[in-house]
């Protein structure tokens, strides 16, 4: 069967995987702006909500926001604090080199492109991300968990994103991901294929075999094309 759309992970599948350590990146968020006991106090309060918000996608597939997580933490989020926040995540986001190439093929073939992230992040901070990079008009939609009621592996995630690239059939479209879990059984879930790009930190998950796993997204061109 012909593949309408491809719609994609973004952290560890559109950019490149890197390890973080989520309670020395708010400690770096902090560290300039406070002194040291204060920044070591909020950025432990900053760490704690957001583990709590994770764990609540985890096992309910609830989204969150980052208002949400600041409220959570009784922090208000001023705008010095929000912008370190955003430039320690920078190195972090940068997409990965053969997506240009690949958006625009798929393109080229009458293949919509998506976007499915879970993600705390606003819009405007994807957007801003994409666009830096050039790649932000070669998606023809994006849909972040901190705008819907629900992080993947929910079907209803996969469906608003098939909703915002304007397709419907589930069996024509593919999904490509990072994640076991999240990604390759909550596609199968929601009745599209799943593509795997393997990340040695990411948990496995015995019950989701992928319909095919790429080392590389350059891979996944001769891949679509076969299908």
């Amino acid at each position: 069967m012909a593949v309408d759309a491809v719609i994609f992970d973004w952290g560890g599948t559109l950019t490149p995987w890197h390890t973080i350590d989520p309670e020395e990146l708010w400690t770096s968020v902090c560290a300039p702006l406070y002194p040291a006991a204060d920044a070591a106090a909020l950025s432990a309060e900053l760490h704690a909500a957001e583990t709590q918000l994770w764990r609540v996608s985890a096992q309910a597939h609830r989204s969150a926001t980052m208002d949400a997580l600041f409220e959570l933490a009784g922090i208000a989020a001023t705008a010095d604090l929000l912008a370190s926040y955003v430039r320690a995540w920078e190195p972090h986001t940068y997409t990965d080199p053969d997506v240009p190439d690949l958006f625009r093929h798929l393109r080229q073939q009458g293949i919509r492109v998506g976007v499915l992230s879970n993600t705390m992040w606003p819009r405007r901070w994807h957007d801003d991300v994409f666009r830096r990079d050039g790649v932000l008009d070669l998606i023809d939609g994006a849909v972040y968990s901190s705008e819907i009621d629900w992080t993947k592996p929910h079907p209803e995630a996969f469906r608003a994103a098939m909703k915002a690239i304007g397709v419907s059939d589930p069996a024509r479209c593919v999904f490509v991901g990072d994640r076991p879990f999240d990604d390759v059984h909550g596609a199968h879930q929601a009745g599209l294929r799943a593509v795997l790009v393997p990340n040695s930190d990411v948990p496995a998950y015995a019950s989701a075999v992928p319909d095919a796993v790429i080392t590389r997204l350059a891979e996944l061109r001769p891949l679509i094309a076969s299908w």
